[in-house]
């Protein structure tokens, strides 16, 4: 599929979906459809294990909402922008593969918000990020105000959407926002070397994993010990386990599906 402000790519079975509007990557209609739809054909793609959200613009990893899309949209218009969203999230957050972020320059808005439902979030070290919703009188509406108060807290979470400021890669890092950072001229080698060693694992068992942490953080204790048996059960049936147990006892490297 051909996507007019996405760069798809697959390397080593790593696939990357990289925002491409110039000059801003700030998202009007057609970006925000394309970007469900492109993690849909990843998600489809059996050569693809791992997908990577970037930005092709150097200096930009996105401003979140063209505005000029948000001038007058009213009630309805902003009925139809969050159920994307939404969509969105609800298909990140049920991905069997993992995700991961490569976050570049300057990140803010939508943009942003969508990679705090990936895995692991890359930063370079002068990456700046910021929620500036507060600014317009508006909120993060792409899962982003559910997932702050899992990754940061209430408080924390709270006072980062209070500011609507930019903070440091160094701050996001503290704050947890991203999981590491590397210098600009490192950061792509860094994600994709990380994300190829993913690629190598048993898909079913990473499959397990992401999904006993993502939807069982997100219910009781009671309810997410029974998303933890559930998995543990399906995958004794699979012949991944069959052959990592086979393969720790004559000391071999296993081969997985």
């Amino acid at each position: 599929m051909n996507h007019k402000y996405l760069n798809l790519t697959i390397e080593n079975r790593v696939g990357w979906i990289e925002y491409n509007r110039s000059p801003i990557n700030a998202f009007n209609w057609e970006m925000l459809r394309e970007v469900p739809a492109a993690l849909d054909e990843l998600l489809q793609n059996q050569k693809v294990r791992v997908i990577v959200f970037a930005s092709a613009i150097e200096k930009y990893f996105s401003t979140g909402a063209d505005l000029k899309v948000f001038d007058g949209i009213g009630k309805k218009g902003m009925e139809k922008w969050v159920s994307i969203c939404h969509g969105l999230v609800s298909l990140m957050r049920k991905s069997p593969k993992p995700l991961l972020a490569e976050i570049r320059g300057i990140a803010t808005g939508g943009g942003l918000e969508m990679v705090f439902h990936c895995d692991v979030r890359f930063a370079a070290n002068d990456a700046r990020l910021g929620q500036p919703e507060i600014n317009i009188g508006f909120i993060p509406p792409v899962g982003a105000t559910q997932a702050l108060a899992r990754l940061l807290g209430r408080s924390r979470a709270l006072r980062y959407l209070y500011g609507g400021t930019l903070v440091t890669a160094e701050e996001a890092l503290k704050m947890g926002l991203v999981d590491l950072i590397y210098s600009p001229d490192k950061l792509h080698k860094e994600v994709q070397v990380y994300a190829e060693a993913l690629t190598k694992k048993p898909a079913q068992a990473l499959a397990a994993i992401r999904r006993t942490i993502t939807e069982g953080g997100s219910v009781s204790f009671e309810e997410g010990m029974e998303i933890e048996y559930e998995s543990a059960v399906k995958l004794a049936g699979t012949r991944d386990f069959s052959e990592g147990i086979q393969a720790f006892l004559e000391k071999r490297k296993p081969d997985w599906d």
